[in-house]
């Protein structure tokens, strides 16, 4: 999986086949239906993994004891705004969109789709001495404004402006640099 989410990362999906993707990779095409059922689901699975990547460099940011957690944040935004990454951020969007319009090959990706990142948020929060209800509601928001900027970079391309925004607010969020 870590390489066909490599893979989709590099190339994007706008001309994606089995075909190529399997030959790219190493397995046959076939061996790709077996395993996902159809180009759909894996590209459902690749958002997984990409997500699960991400979740796990966050955890090891915020685990470096010489982070700060706005610093933390700060590095991991750089990952997340990678232009190399353009392309699987492009597909999170996409995918996401089908699950909530209900499209039954991209509905699972709605499991956990927030819960598995506010759940190492929160616990967090509440390790630095925050209430448990005040920690949900701002991991929620940062998940939401980190989501929401990564969806204006990609529809404007304005970095400069994204990052300064992001900026401002891991300022209001931490209360300092």
């Amino acid at each position: 999986m870590n390489l066909a989410v490599d893979y989709v990362a590099a190339h994007g999906i706008a001309d994606l086949s089995l075909r190529g993707l399997g030959a790219a990779i190493g397995v046959s095409h076939r061996m790709l239906i077996h395993y996902f059922g159809s180009k759909e689901h894996l590209l459902v699975e690749i958002v997984r993994t990409s997500e699960q990547r991400q979740r796990d460099l966050l955890s090891r940011l915020r685990l470096d004891p010489g982070l700060s957690p706005a610093d933390a944040a700060r590095l991991l935004w750089q990952q997340l705004t990678d232009p190399r990454l353009a392309g699987q951020e492009r597909l999170f969007f996409e995918i996401y969109g089908h699950a909530l319009r209900g499209r039954p090959e991209a509905a699972p990706l709605l499991e956990g789709l927030v819960n598995d990142w506010l759940e190492p948020l929160v616990a967090a929060e509440v390790a630095a001495g925050a209430d448990p209800a005040v920690a949900r509601n701002r991991a929620r928001l940062g998940l939401a404004t980190v989501r929401g900027l990564l969806l204006d970079l990609l529809a404007t391309g304005d970095r400069a402006g994204v990052n300064a925004a992001m900026e401002d607010f891991l300022q209001l969020y931490y209360g300092s640099k």
